[in-house]
């Protein structure tokens, strides 16, 4: 649909919301917040107010808290089969509404509509994947000895909290949500303040399609009110987060004294290593996708392009040209390559670094200015002559800027790369396969793409190391966290047993 088409199908949507709000959802039941506190979610759009929304704290997260605790027992015994029906029911109807989803959350976040269209229906994906593993999330093994026969087995840990980011706040709630209520699971889940919306929408579908009311349930509010409460409180087992390095390091302080599980999926600042003999316009559109799509606020951008020197300066003068010709503008019309940001307090952000590569020297060769007008843009912005130990090449900045390092060989290039605090993703380009395989194996990140931008698959582990998070998403992983492993010892034989104590 057109920009006007779109705007005009967001109207009734954006109409509801201003005049109803946006509450917690706690069993079942739309609830404001005890002492009736709220917030203003704002449009990074043009700055307007989209509506109220309830802002929790203690009260709202003991009530969701208690109300999962006495729904975890019932949805934890239902059987594995009866769950996944529930789930890719839950999936139907976010295909059924990817079109609203998608429009809410362009309005919300910024984020292009192009890729929110994308991210809904992802969202399903999500929800039928870990559906279809439900039956089997119990599933162990047969480990016979000679007195014993060992089993095994998963359950479910208990009420799980989730605390979900602004980027792309729908498909990422559904790739928490999905795995901890296939493997049992009941949750909490608090949105990112900034980007609250699809979260209600998620949990209306969920309970539509027969989620029992309470085995899902949602607090709005600040991290420092209600996010606090929730890594805090002692029913929740688990909490699973994406977001920021220094929050998560937070949430495991508050959540050390009741001994919680955490699951972190954080920052990075993604290198993509391209040498000499690469397929040089395959790279060149990779580096730049995986940069400015999503406004470049996305974990596993490649944010810092390390280019061999022989072919840097070639590299680098494409990148121009084609950065300069990268769409920015309003997110609902489907020809915008990039929106505009969150909010003002990271667009300040983003262009203090912006600043800071003026400062240490580097040179900005497209962009690094905001969009003139109204609303949260930052043009996207290309820092050239940049060296390894610049601040804007070892920072996460989150935005759309791109950062080209050179390199001479491959030990050089391996150095650079791993030399940051983060490592979560890496991209490889390079026609040599032992290269390719031997960099794979010394680059410190815990995904590696070759010749590829990030595809992808949902068996296989999402995550990364060192301070961009702990643990492991998708596939049978996600149970890993979601459940705990239980051992079960059946005598096989009359074997002796030692008599302490026995009067002889």
């Amino acid at each position: 649909m057109s920009l006007d088409e779109n705007l005009r199908a967001a109207a009734p949507i954006l109409a509801s919301l201003q005049e109803h709000g946006v509450h917690h959802h706690i069993g079942g039941k739309k609830v404001q917040s005890q002492d009736c506190a709220s917030f203003e979610s704002l449009s990074p759009v043009d700055g307007s107010t989209i509506c109220k929304v309830s802002a929790g704290g203690r009260a709202e997260i003991d009530s969701a808290s208690a109300t999962a605790g006495q729904a975890f027992d019932k949805w934890s015994r239902l059987d594995g089969s009866a769950r996944k029906t529930i789930l890719h029911r839950i999936a139907d109807l976010i295909v059924a509404n990817a079109d609203r989803i998608a429009l809410l959350e362009s309005w919300d976040t910024g984020q292009p509509i192009r890729f929110m269209s994308k991210a809904a229906v992802r969202g399903a994906e999500n929800f039928r994947f870990f559906a279809d593993r439900a039956p089997g999330a119990r599933d162990g093994q047969s480990l016979p000895s000679p007195t014993l026969l060992n089993l095994t087995t998963r359950v479910p840990i208990g009420p799980i909290g989730v605390i979900t980011p602004w980027n792309t706040p729908f498909m990422l709630s559904t790739w928490k949500i999905a795995p901890a209520l296939a493997a049992g699971c009941t949750v909490v889940h608090k949105p990112a303040e900034l980007a609250p919306l699809s979260a209600a929408v998620l949990v209306e579908l969920c309970e539509e399609a027969g989620l029992p009311p309470g085995v899902l349930n949602v607090v709005h509010g600040t991290g420092h009110q209600a996010g606090v409460a929730l890594t805090e409180h002692s029913d929740i087992r688990a909490i699973a987060f994406v977001g920021e390095s220094a929050t998560g390091s937070d949430i495991m302080r508050q959540g050390a004294a009741t001994l919680k599980r955490v699951h972190f999926e954080l920052g990075g600042k993604n290198p993509v290593l391209v040498f000499d003999d690469a397929d040089l316009e395959r790279a060149l559109d990779a580096a730049i996708f995986m940069i400015f799509s999503l406004n470049g606020e996305r974990c596993t951008s490649s944010s810092r392009l390390l280019v061999q020197e022989s072919i840097s300066q070639w590299f680098v003068d494409r990148l121009i040209e084609r950065i300069r010709q990268i769409r920015i503008g309003h997110p609902l019309d489907p020809e915008t390559e990039v929106g505009p940001l969150i909010c003002e307090q990271h667009v300040d952000k983003v262009m203090s670094y912006i600043d800071l590569a003026r400062k240490e020297g580097a040179e900005i060769s497209v962009g690094g200015q905001r969009k003139a007008g109204n609303g949260c843009y930052v043009l996207p912005t290309l820092l050239t002559n940049a060296t390894r130990h610049m601040r804007i090449s070892r920072e996460e900045i989150f935005g759309p800027v791109l950062t080209v390092i050179s390199f001479s060989d491959e030990d050089e290039a391996l150095a650079i790369a791993n030399e940051v605090r983060y490592g979560l993703a890496g991209y490889i380009w390079t026609r040599d396969l032992s290269r390719a395989l031997r960099v794979s194996d010394r680059l410190q990140a815990g995904m590696i793409w070759v010749n590829s931008e990030n595809v992808r698959h949902l068996p296989t582990p999402f995550g990364g190391t060192k301070d961009s998070g702990i643990g492991r998403d998708g596939g049978d992983w996600s149970f890993e966290f979601y459940m705990e492993q239980k051992h079960i010892g059946l005598a096989t034989g009359n074997h002796a047993i030692p008599k302490l104590g026995k009067v002889k």
